[in-house]
């Protein structure tokens, strides 16, 4: 027994430490839900991609999404059979006008992810630095900050979002991601402003301070990488927001116009169209429904992985014996110290 006791000693002090993002990686890998809703996405990333192309770089798909054809197979509906398994001429079907409905969603996949990316990064760079500034000066600074982040919060986003895509819409995709994310920081900043206010009471905060860093340095290499979890999760979480508010905007006739393509273009496009050719609605709204329903299943589990606290993940029972204590997996106090301090 004596002679045991060097040799766990030893492999306890030896063991090497486990960064942030380690744990962070550990924790979502357990999680399949994570897993599946991250492969759906890239694979519906890689499908609208390498199917029509972007821009001049060509795709596999030998139609586009703008030219009509003069032929309509049959009858415009469907030529996809799942058994004996067949893409056919036009698996989607075409429109009214002839044009390859296939071609069409893939196009509109890609704006859909071109908007999520850039609403959620102009969201959460205008969120973090309207959150930080009022978290670390507090004071007027603070109040001044949240009193305007309370007025964008109580006009309605729908509303605010017509406004901007009215006429950001019809210049194109790209200013009008843009300009939504410009309106979409509030909640993020609220967030940030929180874990700053917290924060910034820290002991290594206040060595920073004793130390001479300024400001600047202190909230952007002190503060700030304590606070990513947070961001992180929220800008995820806000991602599938974005599929939901850009496919709206587009539907009411507010967002992309035409030649371009959008899903939720498309779905108002054929609302009349339902009871005759309802292929012409439910592909896009199919779409629509997978990509926000992954990006919110991929940002609630990475929510729960930067969470130690979470039983889910933090937690397990020994089977041993009712008198057991559950044991931490992921690291217990040490876990949330590395999470929470320098």
């Amino acid at each position: 027994m004596t002679d045991s006791l060097p040799s766990l000693v030893d492999e306890v002090v030896t063991e090497k430490p486990v960064s942030q993002g380690r744990l962070v990686l550990r924790r979502f890998l357990r999680q399949r839900a994570g897993l599946i809703a991250l492969i759906v996405l890239v694979l519906v990333l890689i499908l609208s991609v390498s199917s029509i192309g972007v821009g001049p770089i060509k795709g596999w798909w030998p139609y586009n999404y703008y030219t009509p054809s003069p032929k309509i197979v049959n009858g415009g509906a469907p030529t996809l059979q799942w058994w004996p398994f067949s893409l056919g001429q036009h698996p989607f079907g075409q429109d009214r006008i002839g044009r390859d409905y296939f071609a069409m969603v893939m196009r509109g996949i890609q704006n859909s992810f071109v908007a999520m990316i850039l609403i959620t990064t102009f969201a959460v760079v205008t969120g973090v630095v309207v959150g930080a500034i009022a978290g670390y000066y507090r004071g007027w600074v603070d109040a001044v900050l949240m009193r305007i982040t309370d007025v964008f919060i109580v006009i309605p986003a729908i509303v605010i979002a017509a406004v901007v895509g009215n006429w950001a819409g019809a210049i194109g995709v790209w200013v009008l991601g843009i300009m939504l994310g410009f309106f979409s920081w509030m909640v993020i900043a609220r967030l940030t402003r929180g874990e700053f206010l917290s924060l910034r009471e820290r002991e290594f905060v206040e060595a920073a301070r004793v130390a001479g860093a300024s400001d600047a340095r202190i909230i952007f290499k002190h503060i700030l990488p304590n606070a990513t979890g947070v961001i992180i999760v929220s800008g995820s979480l806000l991602a599938a927001s974005a599929i939901l508010l850009e496919a709206a905007i587009s539907l009411l006739g507010y967002g992309i116009r035409s030649p371009d393509v959008s899903l939720g273009l498309l779905i108002g496009a054929n609302q009349s169209a339902f009871t005759v050719r309802p292929w012409l609605f439910w592909w896009p709204a199919l779409f629509i429904v997978t990509l926000a329903l992954s990006v919110n299943i991929f940002g609630d589990v990475l929510r729960q992985a930067f969470d130690p606290r979470s039983r889910r993940f933090s937690t397990r029972r020994v089977k041993d014996g009712p008198d057991q204590q559950p044991q931490d997996v992921g690291g217990g106090a040490a876990t949330e110290a590395t999470l929470g301090g320098i």
